[in-house]
């Protein structure tokens, strides 16, 4: 017998129990993932809606920042000093053209190509895109732009584009004063990115280099607007959809006046010098000039290496600013200061007199310190020193006086640091003291650096905005100002004076001491250049050595060299009553001041003095 085969019996309980919890975990694993499903549904569709609509819109429109017009530059009476002139450039979109090569060819006929800008194109045709415009030629003149225009319907896909650019219509004459702006270089941006100021210049490629230009580069700029644009996703534009305008820069009024400035760089004739003249009733500056002198309009559009070069290794150093980067020794020009320091010091007074036998020399010491008239000026006072510029009567009182108290006394005009006036090309010069020497050259200080100092020579140098700056001092008494540039500017609604700065004056023990002084320049100037004058004026005149001649030497100037012949320089100022202009002229290498610097003098004050505004006011 075959055995019994065994019947299997199920558990349906079981199953059914197993199958419960299979179905219940499967749904619990549905139902998490729906709900990260509709979870991130809300995130993307809620919660993250505005960010991602933000790159949507990112990358369907497209802003495109809009420049804005700089400023522009007046002086005081309202002559326009720096424009902004339209500049055109021819462009080319290259999927619109029609045998691109040909029509280069043809516009070559119109407007001349060179084989260098032919080969450029060429070269940039073929990473550039198709529907960007590519420049093919830029500083278009006026005649080539109405040429193209009319001959326009022949070349498909070109165009003039216009834009602005900086322009200086008087050239050099205000170069050193004005500055002039350039392309931002990799340092302009460096700057521009640590300061956080870059994102003003996204739609412009210049920025103020030096002088106004790069001093008030804040109210200048301007503001720059943007266009938004539909783009595809290939960047081609569809359609603009907003545009938001630039503010313009803020138009600025200069102290300076055009006339004068103009009659200083007529005098000067390209001679190497400078010529400064201040309002001494506010410290405005009213001329600066700086010769030889140089175009600015040369770095608008990008200078070449070669004239750059050329200005570069120019022996005239045309880049620098004589009138406040220039350091000369102020000669004779500070021996009022001189004399004003030995009054307060009461180791002169306006009666004393000593003898002038054309030398002086220091107690037991055989050298003799020459004066500039060999066989001396007899007795000279304070009057009669300062009229006759008698050095001897200088040596001896900045011997008595000692150069500490020197330095001391003519920081307060301002010798030996910077002015403070808003440009930022200024040096400091130098005012020598025992400490100064020590520091400088570890030397000590000598009785005859002394002596040196009290006729403006020796360690001593000052720039001529400094010197025109002590002249100022002096007429008005103690009276101080800082020299300024800036006037006024004009926002969009109105036109808004800057305050005057003016500083803590001088106050003198005797303040007659300054009637003492002021009265020895007016005497000088009568002696001399302004006997014929219709108004009175007050001046000093000095003749700086450039360098030191031997004791027993005769200084010649027919035999010396031309870059070691004496400076020529003079301090002026009208009228005496109520100074309306202080003024310095410097020539470098011009021989003796009085008749060199002086006649310069007398015409610009001439100049100023002479106009109609003035005999209204009479």
């Amino acid at each position: 017998m075959s055995p019994k085969k065994r019947i299997a019996m199920h558990d349906h309980a079981a199953e059914a129990s197993l199958f419960k919890r299979r179905a219940l975990f499967t749904f619990l694993c549905v139902f998490v993932l729906i709900s990260i499903l509709l979870s991130n549904l809300y995130q993307l569709q809620v919660v993250s809606f505005q960010d991602y609509e933000t790159r949507s819109n990112d990358n369907r429109i497209r802003v495109v920042p809009v420049a804005p017009s700089r400023g522009l530059i007046y002086d005081r009476h309202g002559q326009l000093l720096a424009e902004n002139q339209p500049f055109y450039t021819l462009e080319l979109i290259p999927e619109k053209a029609q045998g691109i090569t040909e029509s280069l060819d043809k516009l070559n006929e119109i407007i001349a190509l060179t084989p260098d800008e032919r080969e450029s194109i060429t070269e940039r045709l073929r990473y550039h895109r198709r529907f960007k415009p590519l420049t093919i030629k830029s500083r278009l003149t006026e005649e080539q732009v109405a040429t193209f225009s009319v001959n326009q319907h022949q070349f498909p896909g070109f165009r003039v584009e216009a834009g602005l650019k900086r322009h200086y219509p008087y050239e050099g004459l205000m170069t050193h004063v004005l500055g002039y702006v350039g392309k931002i270089n990799a340092r302009d941006r460096a700057s521009l990115e640590s300061s956080g100021q870059w994102k003003n210049y996204a739609a412009t490629n210049d920025i103020g280099k030096q002088g106004i230009e790069k001093f008030y580069e804040s109210l200048l700029l301007g503001k720059p607007g943007h266009l938004e644009e539909e783009v595809n996703n290939r960047g081609r534009v569809i359609r603009t959809l907003k545009v938001t305008p630039p503010t313009p820069g803020q138009d600025i009024y200069l102290t300076l006046d055009l006339k004068l400035q103009q009659k200083a760089m007529e005098l000067l004739d390209g001679r190497r010098g400078s010529v400064v003249a201040i309002d001494p009733q506010d410290g405005g500056v009213l001329a600066m000039v700086s010769s030889p002198t140089y175009d600015p309009n040369l770095f608008v559009h990008g200078i070449s290496s070669k004239a750059y070069s050329a200005l570069l290794n120019d022996k005239s150093r045309p880049l620098i600013n004589r009138a406040t980067q220039g350091q000369y020794s102020p000669a004779s020009t500070i021996k009022p200061h001189v004399a004003l320091l030995g009054l307060e010091e009461k180791t002169i007074t306006e009666k004393t007199r000593i003898w002038d036998p054309g030398f002086w020399q220091i107690p037991n010491v055989e050298r003799k310190y020459r004066d500039w008239k060999r066989w001396g000026h007899g007795w000279v006072d304070v009057y009669s020193s300062i009229m006759d510029s008698c050095d001897t009567f200088f040596y001896d009182l900045a011997y008595k006086v000692g150069v500490d108290k020197i330095a001391q006394f003519m920081s307060q005009f301002g010798f030996g640091e910077s002015t403070g006036i808003d440009i930022y090309e200024e040096a400091n010069g130098i005012m020598p003291s025992k400490d100064w020497k020590r520091m400088r050259y570890n030397q000590p200080w000598y009785i005859g650096d002394t002596i040196s100092v009290g006729i403006g020579q020796g360690y001593w140098t000052t720039t001529p905005l400094q010197l025109t700056n002590a002249a100022t001092i002096l007429a008005n008494h103690g009276q101080r100002f800082t020299p300024h540039l800036l006037k006024s500017f004009k926002d969009e609604t109105s036109k808004i004076d800057t305050p005057i700065d003016e500083q803590a004056p001088i106050v003198l023990d005797n303040d007659n001491n300054w009637e003492i002084i002021n009265e020895a320049m007016r005497r000088t100037a009568h002696k001399s250049r302004f006997t014929d004058a219709t108004y009175t004026a007050a001046m000093k005149t000095g003749t700086a050595q450039v360098f030191s001649v031997a004791q027993d030497a005769k200084y010649d100037s027919e035999t010396v060299a031309e870059h070691l012949r004496d400076n020529a320089l003079i301090i002026a100022y009208a009228p005496y009553e109520n100074p309306k202009i202080v003024l310095a002229v410097v020539l470098e290498n011009a021989g003796w001041g009085g008749v060199n610097a002086g006649p310069v003098a007398r015409a610009l004050l001439d100049e100023y003095m002479l106009r109609d505004e003035w005999k209204v006011e009479e």
